[in-house]
């Protein structure tokens, strides 16, 4: 029993990071109804400008994060006001094929710089650091990357609904021609949109490279994680985008723990299930 309940406790521990994977998909999904095909990859872009940071300048990743998500965030802006911008409309055509070509461009450039060889952010003694629970072994890295999944939604919460930006991100939601009536530049709000998902992508990529190993072609895999975690929770729900990646991450270890082939399938076949009896998720948004 205890050796079920400790794949339990695993599976809800991978779901933050899953959460974080998805964190970033929610929020511009939310604001501008976008789908962004690279984002997987601009995940594995951040854990690769962590790494390059940590080897410069010889200090650990999580101090890495105070260059890199400030870095992340200016790309995410100027990604948005440059490109993404000019794609938006009724048509959900447009940025599909943007984002799917952006995703190639950043798959083939990290490939060029850094080779196809894994590579893995070193994360010192917490990598192996663990703590015990009632008898159920857990890692540190696992527990603080749950911690940090809570926190981020919690603070995109309060953006959200507690704050001037969080108003405009809502504002330019809801209906952008009033919005524009009303003093708001879209164009701007959906650039800080995007600037704030790249620095919650910011902190996923340290901590996955953290985890793991990576490499340029492991993207898709991680937006995959992120889309199931974001659709299993209810598209544009925050807590419920956290939900999401715990079911996900428990049905992955589940599946595991009965036969290691079928981690990643039982994760799609838990994604298949919600998606057929509930197809809004299973917290859909409401409306405020």
């Amino acid at each position: 029993m205890i050796e079920w309940t400790g794949t339990i406790v695993q599976g809800v521990l991978l779901g933050g990071l899953y959460a974080l994977f998805a964190a970033g998909l929610s929020l511009i999904f939310g604001v501008m109804r976008l789908v962004n095909i690279a984002h997987g990859d601009l995940i594995v872009l951040a854990a690769y400008l962590g790494l390059t940071t940590t080897i410069i300048l010889g200090i650990h990743p999580f101090l890495a994060l105070l260059i890199v998500m400030p870095l992340m965030a200016g790309i995410g802006y100027a990604l948005q006001r440059g490109v993404l911008n000019h794609t938006l409309g009724p048509d959900i055509l447009p940025p599909l094929l943007v984002t799917f070509g952006l995703s190639v461009i950043i798959q083939n450039a990290l490939l060029e710089t850094y080779t196809a060889d894994p590579r893995k952010l070193p994360g010192g003694a917490i990598e192996t650091a663990s703590v015990d629970l009632g008898g159920i072994t857990v890692g540190v890295l696992p527990v603080l990357t749950f911690a940090i999944a809570v926190a981020v939604i919690a603070g995109l919460q309060f953006v959200f609904y507690r704050t001037a930006l969080g108003r405009g991100f809502r504002a330019v939601s809801d209906n952008q021609d009033i919005a524009q009536l009303m003093g708001l530049n879209k164009a701007h709000v959906f650039g800080l949109a995007m600037a704030m998902a790249l620095a919650f992508v910011a902190i996923a990529g340290t901590l996955l490279g953290m985890r793991t190993s990576f490499d340029p072609a492991i993207g898709g895999g991680r937006l995959i994680f992120g889309f199931e975690a974001v659709i299993i929770g209810g598209l544009g729900n925050l807590w419920g985008t956290l939900a999401g990646g715990v079911i996900l991450g428990v049905a992955q270890t589940l599946g595991a723990k009965i036969d290691p082939g079928y981690q990643i399938l039982a994760g799609h076949v838990a994604f298949l299930i919600v998606l057929a009896v509930r197809p809004n998720g299973l917290f859909p948004r409401v409306e405020h």
